[in-house]
Formats: C-alpha cells, structure tokens, sequence
C-alpha cells in the first residue's frame, strides 16, 4: 500500500483498462480496514449518484499510481509516500480528502536490547524501503540526532521481517498490521507515526482522483466525500459498533478478506479527520502539499524519484470536502 511508484505494474492497468468501461466510476481500494468499507456491497449494488461503480483491489501504491496515470481508475485510496512520488512524476492526480492520519497505526517495534532510542546505535532495524515507515524511521533519526550511518537499516517486505523477527535476525522493524501486531507480541513499540507526525512530519491515507474525472464529475465527487464521511463520522461516535461480531465489523472484514475480530482493534490505531479538520490547514489546506513536498524530498535522496517540484500546491483540492461540508450534495 506504502510502496512509492515504479513501472513494475502496467500490465495491471492494462488489464483493467481492458475491463473497467461496464461502469460509470472506477473506484480503487486497497486491503484496508475502513469505516466507508461498510458500504462497499450497497454500492456495488446500487452505485451513488445515479452512476454505477465498479471497484478494484490493489496490493500496493504502485498499482494505483499505474492504473491512475492510465485512466484506469477514477478515485483511489494510496498512501502519502507514493502519492507524492505519482504527483512527482506528473501524474494528473489530486488529494481530495484524508481516508485516515496513519497515527498509531505504523509503529517502530523493537526487542529488549533497546531501552531507549539512543540504543539504536548497532542495532538492525528492518522497514520496506520508499514506504511511509521508511520515511519516518530516517526522520526519526534524524530528530534523535542518531547517523544513519549508526544503525542498520534495511529493506524488508512485512510477511519477510516478521520471520526474520522471529529467527532473531533484527533487533525491530518500523511497520504497519498485520506484522506490526505480529512483532508487538513479543515486543514493544518505541515509536509510532503519531509520534512523529506531531514532530511535523505527517504520514496519511489520501483519496486520490485523476483531477479531469472530478472536473467533469463534481457531483459524484462530492458525494463520494460524504458518504466517507459520514462513515468516518458514525465509526467516531459509536466505535463499539465495530467491535467483534457487529455487523459492521463483518463488513467490512468481508471487502478487504480479513478478519472481523481485528477490525476493532486496527480501527482504533488510526485518526479519522472530521471535514472541518479535513479542510483546515493541517490537511487539504496546506498541510498535505507541506507533507508531500517533504515526502518527495526524502524519495529523491533515496533514489525513487528523479525531482521535487517547486510547488505541491496543486496535490490537493479541499473543495469537495468543503461542499460536503457545506451540504452542496
């Protein structure tokens, strides 16, 4: 999902460009818990606005980035590091509402030789390289006032590094569900991306759209907005109704194949931003290009992108989240 963009995939927008023209809008989602998840089959079944959706299911943020820049899909959820690296490369793409602050929902899980993070120092650390959680352990160093060059860190794929955590090969790894809980059974979080994203670098969930779809499509768009944000909202106020056994839960265990007993829990390690927060300064009014921009700043010094525009300004778009707000659909 975190993964930053790459042209390893485009035989997968090919295909489903070859697939996609049966319906109105080509939603994007990936294997995330989610509150608007709860809404999947309805919408596969009735569609929104008088328009008929089909949805397809990604594996990582470079799928999205691909599909997008061919066409093949309309809206998306991807995560900030490989968003920024798509809008690098000219993807036509926007951000045009926050799916979730990542918060405690990535964490930097060690073992029992690191007490404090100064103990860092020699010790191998594991994080999927150009992700957000690669992004965040280089900023962490960075803010600890540790090298890079005094810790090992390395590229690991999540199901990879929670073998190698088991067979002791490294002493922690920055990571998201299902390995993060993994790691977490026999070890502890040091620190997590709220953390630093209160030290003022945030990583996020984006909905993204191929800005000429929500040109010609302002309607749906606004629509689309709030009916995830009035999931967002009901997960707010009732989060129990999304516990083990509730209906919601099974639904949305159901969309992403996983399962209901940890919707819960996962749920709660994640922000939903209200669409006043959504709109304010810290995300859509200025806060996601301040992010990106920085994100593509670290992408070019690790080699994953080429260049970092002068201006992120134009990679969000508050202002479907503003008619929502403003009850304009």
């Amino acid at each position: 999902m975190r993964n930053p963009f790459s042209a390893a995939v485009l035989a997968l927008a090919v295909l489903i460009g070859g697939t996609a023209q049966a319906a109105d809008v080509n939603i994007g989602y990936q294997l995330v818990y989610g509150p608007w998840k709860t809404q999947m089959e309805r919408l596969k079944k009735e569609g929104l606005g008088g328009k008929s959706i089909e949805f397809f299911k990604f594996t990582s943020g470079t799928e999205v980035i691909n599909a997008m820049a061919s066409g093949s899909v309309d809206i998306s959820l991807n995560g900030s590091s490989p968003t920024a690296a798509g809008y690098s490369r000219g993807v036509d793409l926007q951000v045009i509402y926050i799916y979730d602050n990542i918060n405690d929902a990535e964490a930097l899980v060690v073992n029992d030789k690191v007490v404090a993070p100064q103990d860092l120092k020699g010790k191998t650390i594991a994080v999927p390289f150009g992700s957000t959680t690669h992004f965040h352990m280089m900023f962490a160093l960075e803010q600890l006032g540790i090298s890079p060059k005094e810790v090992d860190v390395i590229d690991m794929s999540p199901p990879d590094m929670v073998a190698a955590w088991e067979r002791g090969d490294i002493d922690g790894g920055f990571v998201w569900d299902p390995a993060l809980g993994r790691m977490k059974e026999t070890g502890r979080v040091l620190l997590s991306s709220g953390d630093l994203s209160n030290w003022g670098k945030a990583t996020f969930d984006a909905m993204v759209a191929r800005s000429a779809f929500t040109k010609e499509n302002p309607e749906f768009t606004c629509q689309w907005v709030k009916m995830v944000a009035e999931a967002d909202a009901d997960y707010r106020a009732n989060p129990n109704g999304y516990g083990p056994g509730a209906e919601n839960a099974m639904a949305i265990a159901k969309a992403v194949s996983g399962q209901e007993d940890q919707v819960g829990g996962v749920l709660a390690l994640y922000d939903y931003p209200t669409l006043e927060e959504q709109v304010s300064a810290m995300w859509l009014g200025g806060g996601v290009a301040a992010a990106l921009e920085a994100t593509s700043e670290f992408l070019m010094e690790q080699g994953k992108i080429d260049k970092v525009l002068d201006s992120y300004d134009g990679a969000s778009n508050a202002a479907f989240a503003k008619m929502a707000l403003e009850g304009s659909c």
